[in-house]
């Protein structure tokens, strides 16, 4: 599909986002990526003026268990689509006390303790290292923050997200070992999608939705599949509203952004042209795009 300019306002998300009131001219689309299949079509549609497209993570039906999701696929066909800023959503379990269930997190850093996913766009012919020392986009962040004050949310900003495996949860030494280590939240999905937007020079932001304290809590029930689904279903009228809200402060906002996002590619490849992997850097159109046409790669 070719890339479209309008589309600029990605949401990836799952329960409780696969309908959003005033979301007109919808409809599912697919897009094709060279990494893959992505977890599902796309909905795209028209929200108050902006484009915005819709992916869920896991596909509809939830099919996709959290190591299995592509989300090469799903960042480079986001991009392709013309989307430069994302709203990403994840439930979480709480790592500490004072995040309860039901609130909401807006990430500003990360802990990667998965394994076997694929989680860069570049490789061996051309290879490339882009900072991630703030993983999350402060512009982003200053818009949902904005979206939430004048609702009834709890939301939080800032916190340390520790991304797990699954899809098992964690062992009770295991949370208590993350607690230790100042981790706020944990979940499984959230790596490696923030380091491939950054790779991709897309603005990206989560917000994580607590449904339970994980199994550190003496006073509170291991955390189990159906505790997370009643706490999700409640917490979908909010998340619904935080989106409707957020969609037409993030589609305003000027890109570059003063965060840097837009252009984290500019010192980050590392192989010179001439010894690039042809094969690799035509799949790298999209992702790199910018950097390669300033260079004369790409038309």
């Amino acid at each position: 599909m070719a890339q479209d300019p309008q589309t600029t306002v990605g949401i990836i998300g799952g329960t409780g986002l696969y309908q959003i009131e005033g979301f007109e001219d919808a409809q599912w689309v697919e897009v094709q990526s060279p990494f893959g299949e992505p977890s599902d079509a796309f909905l795209i549609g028209n929200f108050e003026g902006h484009q915005v497209a819709f992916l869920p993570r896991h596909g509809r039906g939830h099919r996709i268990p959290p190591a299995k999701v592509n989300y090469r696929a799903n960042i480079d066909a986001l991009k392709r689509i013309g989307v430069d800023r994302i709203l990403a959503f994840s439930a979480v379990g709480s790592l500490q006390e004072k995040l309860n269930p039901g609130k909401f997190v807006l990430v500003d850093q990360y802990m990667d303790r998965t394994s076997g996913r694929e989680s860069s766009f570049f490789g061996p012919g051309f290879a490339a290292h882009v900072s991630m020392a703030d993983p999350i986009c402060s512009t982003m962040n200053d818009a949902v923050e904005e979206a939430a004050a004048g609702l009834d949310i709890d939301l939080v900003r800032g916190g340390t997200y520790l991304a797990m495996n699954g899809p098992q949860f964690s062992t009770r030494f295991e949370s208590n070992l993350y607690r230790s280590w100042g981790c706020d939240i944990i979940g499984m999905t959230n790596m490696p999608e923030a380091k491939l937007a950054r790779e991709a020079e897309m603005a990206y932001t989560t917000v994580a939705m607590v449904t339970d304290y994980d199994c550190w809590h003496d006073d509170h029930e291991d955390v189990s599949a159906s505790m997370i689904l009643k706490v999700l279903h409640q917490n979908s009228e909010n998340a619904r509203q935080l989106v409707t809200t957020a969609i037409p402060i993030i589609g305003n906002l000027k890109a570059p952004f003063p965060s840097g996002v837009h252009t984290a590619l500019e010192n980050a490849i590392a192989t010179a042209p001439q010894d690039r992997d042809p094969v690799l850097a035509a799949k790298l159109d999209a992702v790199a795009g910018r950097v390669l046409k300033n260079e004369g790669w790409a038309s």
